[in-house]
C-alpha cells in the first residue's frame, strides 16, 4: 500500500493499493464521466490489460478510505525516467481531491524511490482540467509530445 496520509474534500483517507483477487472487479469497474471519453477510456478495464500484457505498467487501485474509487499506474522507461499513466477516478466521486490526492501520493512515491527521481506524466492538449491539476502540483511542460499529448515533469 502506498499511504502518505492525504484525505479529499471529504475526510476520507486516499492509499493507493494493489490490484489483487479481491478488487480487480471493482477496479475494472470504474468509469469516468461521459466529457471525459476522448481522453480516457470507458472503462478502467482497459487499462488492467494493458498492464497485464505489458512489463512496462504496475496497476494501482484507488481507495477513498475501504472503498474503490479509481484506478492510476505507474511504470519506468527505458531512460530511467518514473511515469504517472492512466489515472481514472469515478465520475461519482470527481470534483472532491481524489485525484489531486492520488496524483500527490504516486509522484511523491515514485520520486522518493533511487534517492529522487524526475516523475513524468502526459495528457492531451485539450484536456485543459487535467493540465491545472498537473500544473497545481508542480509538474511542467517538457515540450515533449508523445503519442499526441503533452508530456510533463516534476523533479525533485
Amino acid at each position: 500500500m502506498i499511504d502518505s496520509g492525504l484525505r479529499d474534500r471529504a475526510r476520507r483517507h486516499i492509499t493507493l493499493r494493489p490490484v489483487d483477487d479481491d478488487n480487480w472487479r471493482a477496479v475494472a469497474d470504474v468509469a469516468p464521466r461521459d466529457d471525459q471519453r476522448a481522453w480516457v477510456p470507458a472503462l478502467a478495464a482497459r487499462y488492467l490489460v494493458l498492464t497485464m500484457r505489458s512489463d512496462g505498467w504496475t496497476s494501482l487501485a484507488v481507495y477513498a478510505d475501504e472503498t474503490v474509487v479509481g484506478h492510476v499506474m505507474w511504470g519506468v522507461d527505458d531512460d530511467g525516467y518514473r511515469w504517472i499513466g492512466g489515472m481514472l477516478i469515478a465520475a461519482g466521486e470527481q470534483d472532491r481531491g481524489v485525484g489531486r490526492a492520488t496524483v500527490r501520493t504516486l509522484a511523491d512515491w515514485l520520486a522518493a524511490q533511487d534517492g529522487g527521481s524526475v516523475v513524468r506524466l502526459s495528457y492531451h492538449p485539450d484536456n485543459t482540467p487535467a493540465a491545472r491539476l498537473y500544473t497545481s502540483l508542480g509538474f511542467a511542460p517538457t515540450g515533449a509530445v508523445e503519442d499526441d499529448e503533452l508530456v510533463a515533469e516534476r523533479t525533485p
